[in-house]
This record gives C-alpha cells, structure tokens and sequence, in this order.
C-alpha cells in the first residue's frame, strides 16, 4: 500500500488529525489521482460496510470448544500412578523391617537358650549403622506415612458413604 491509499484510508476511516483532514480535503479538491483514488476507497468502503459478516453455525462453535475441552483435559490421577514407583517403596519398606528385625535377633542373648553357635562366626558391629538419630528418622517417617494412610482410608470410606 503507497502512501497515497494509506493518507485516504486514514481520511475515510476518521483516524487522522484535523490538520491531516483539511490538508487531504484540498488534496482531494486539487489533485485529479487523489480524488479517482478516494472515489474508488470510497465505493471499496460502501461495499465492505453493506458486506454481511459470514458467522459459524452454533453446531459448529460447539463442537470447536468440545475439542478444545478433550485437548486440554488432563488424564484422571490413578492412571498416573506408576506402579513401578509403589512396588519400589514397598519393596525399601520390607528389606527395611527384615534388616530391623535382623538386628534385634542379632543382639538378643542367646544364653537362656542352648544353642551352639560356630566360634568362627562374627556378627558385624551394628552399632555403626544403627544410630540413634537414624532409627528416630526411620520410626517418625513411618508414623508420617501410617497417618497418611490412615487419613486417605478414611476419606475413601467417607466418600462411599455420600455415594
């Protein structure tokens, strides 16, 4: 687009200054391209203000926003779980307790019962791995995580209730 059709666009649209209307109205008056160009915008511009605008069925906007809506829905949680993930916690928990359990009946006294136990054999020294802060930590992680079982059973059996 010149510069010319911009200048009377901005005329016939009533987008330009005072000063910029007076002078493209003596263009207008004076010139003989500016005044073939203006009639010509100007029938261009009749035209597109008696155009009537095309509009999509209401089928059609329906069913633009229900893709939309599928596009952007998100997968429920419980397809999101990796089972994976549970089967490796729950595997940390049990070699956990066994280990646990190991180390108590390592240190029980044996002497109430008779039992031969091979000269040759030597428990390591559990006491390097089993701190005091470290079996604190592991005891207060697994009340944390019997709570929130607890609380997710009962919000289940909650919401069978209300069903």
């Amino acid at each position: 687009m010149n510069t010319i059709e911009e200048k009377l666009w901005n005329y016939i649209d009533g987008s330009c200054s005072e000063d910029e209307q007076k002078a493209i109205s003596a263009l207008i008056a004076g010139n003989e391209t500016y005044r073939i160009k203006y009639n010509e915008l100007l029938k261009l511009n009749k035209e597109f203000s008696a155009m009537e605008l095309d509009e999509p069925s209401m089928a059609f906007t329906c069913n633009v926003m229900e893709a939309i809506r599928t596009e952007q829905a998100q997968p429920p949680l419980k397809a999101a779980i990796n089972k994976r993930i549970i089967m490796g916690i729950t595997i940390f928990f049990v070699l956990t307790i066994a280990i646990l359990l190991g180390f108590v009946l390592a240190n029980i006294h044996l002497s109430a019962i008779n039992v031969a136990v091979p000269a040759g054999l030597k428990m390591p020294e559990m006491k390097t791995y089993f701190t005091k802060p470290v079996i604190e930590g592991f005891l207060f992680f697994d009340a944390v995580l019997a709570l929130y079982l607890f609380d997710t059973f009962l919000r289940r059996k909650g919401q069978t209730k209300q069903i």
